[in-house]
């Protein structure tokens, strides 16, 4: 069998597992639209403290946070906590605050460099001062109806559970950067935590809402052990889980709200995540490439040059990638413009060549400082005069080996280590 073949078997298996994964989001939607119509809510409404880390100016940030102001719920509190009071965030949760005085808003605003997770540091300040048995983490960027906290307190009710976490929707989408993160949202990233959970009992945790009792919470060392890692949900949830209690993916679809997204930002945030996922999975990681059929497909076009069977090949994986993006999206109701599909095969591609990434870097440049990622995804500083100095030792070893290919070598790390990912 000659390569093309090869790679035409692997476009296959990568459009099977796609349709696998059409096939459980649909499962968790039902789901959700049954217990929606049985009102199936919590007996008991245990108090929750919500934890909004603030970061700038995320997308609709003042209706996302006052979208958690209207929760049909009887008693929680709402801290929003930011790491300087001169970013415009503060101005947008006063706002917050000053329209609904009836409400437990806090806005605690402190300087916390323990860890070198930034979003850790700017949790542990509001933890801190959070009242209640139950804690709720949930980013900035989310936006969520009356009923939710009332639909992700009911799994508490079997004490053997130990987290919630929910299902994500990418709505908005008015730049390139913004359509493309949707895109992933709402394919790649939905289809495999419904996929993971379903049918291998992999519960994966997405950080944009993390629901845990304190008490659980504390067991594994609080948030303060995972102030010096990179992917904190993931390994509160795979701690939790390994600690004995179940750790529960609600089909209760949350908003993530991105509208004016950059298109050098969804490079910058999916070389990290790759990064990421590459230190947590191993040699998992390399099922990812097979699971892109798109990219898969269009391999045979670059290495056996544009012929009919290569373009055909390349057409028919698109297209069918691309009517199964436009299935699910109009199944969540994402909300996208039909047009906005035609470009998923470049959002495939563009993550295709992403995936290589990790091969060739182990640092990144997070909100202004530079990172090694380690096993499980621990951090540790890289200062700049070391990173310069080993990759001018690299570099100067590979031209005295190979020549003008150094040379090339050079400019592709070069480009590879100049991302400022944020």
């Amino acid at each position: 069998m000659d390569l093309f073949w090869i790679l035409v078997v692997l476009t296959i298996l990568g459009l099977v597992s796609f349709g696998i994964q059409i096939i459980a989001v649909r499962s968790y939607v039902a789901s959700k639209s049954k217990s929606s119509e049985e009102t199936s809510l919590a007996e008991t409404c245990p108090s929750v403290s919500i934890l909004k880390p603030l970061k700038g100016l995320d997308d609709n940030l003042f209706d996302n946070l006052e979208s958690f102001c209207k929760q049909d719920y009887p008693t929680y509190e709402i801290i929003c906590s930011l790491q300087d009071q001169n970013d415009p965030a503060y101005r947008v949760a006063r706002k917050v605050k000053e329209k609904y005085p009836d409400k437990d808003i806090s806005i605690v605003v402190q300087k916390c460099e323990a860890g070198l997770n930034p979003k850790v540091n700017n949790l542990l300040p509001a933890y801190q001062v959070a009242k209640h048995s139950y804690i709720l983490i949930s980013d900035s960027n989310v936006m969520v109806n009356p009923d939710y906290l009332k639909r992700i307190v009911k799994p508490f009710e079997d004490p053997r559970v130990g987290l919630v976490s929910n299902l994500i929707r990418g709505i908005g989408g008015k730049t390139l950067g913004s359509i493309l993160e949707n895109l992933h949202l709402n394919s790649f990233i939905l289809g495999n935590v419904c996929a993971l959970d379903k049918y291998l009992n992999l519960p994966c945790v997405v950080g944009k809402s993390m629901l845990m009792r304190r008490q659980d919470l504390e067991s594994i060392g609080g948030l303060q052990s995972f102030k010096n890692v990179l992917a904190e949900d993931y390994l509160i949830g795979d701690t939790v889980r390994k600690r004995g209690k179940k750790v529960i993916v609600s089909d209760y679809l949350i908003n993530n709200v991105n509208e004016y997204w950059g298109f050098r930002k969804f490079i910058n945030r999916h070389i990290r995540w790759a990064k990421m996922r590459w230190k947590i999975g191993g040699m998992k990681y390399f099922s990812e490439l097979l699971v892109n059929p798109v990219f898969v497909s269009l391999l045979p076009l670059f290495i056996c040059g544009p012929t009919k069977r290569t373009v055909s090949l390349a057409v028919m994986a698109a297209f069918l990638k691309s009517t199964g993006d436009y299935f699910l999206g109009r199944r969540i109701k994402a909300g996208l413009h039909p047009l906005a599909y035609l470009i998923s095969p470049i959002k495939d591609l563009l993550i295709g060549l992403i995936w290589f990434a990790p091969i060739t870097s182990s640092t990144v440049m997070w909100r202004g400082n530079r990172y090694f990622i380690g096993k499980d995804t621990v951090l540790s500083p890289c200062p700049e005069a070391m990173l310069r100095m080993w990759k001018s030792r690299i570099q100067d070893a590979i031209n005295e080996k190979i020549g003008w290919v150094g040379l090339a070598g050079r400019h592709i790390w070069n480009y590879t280590n100049s991302y400022p990912i944020q």
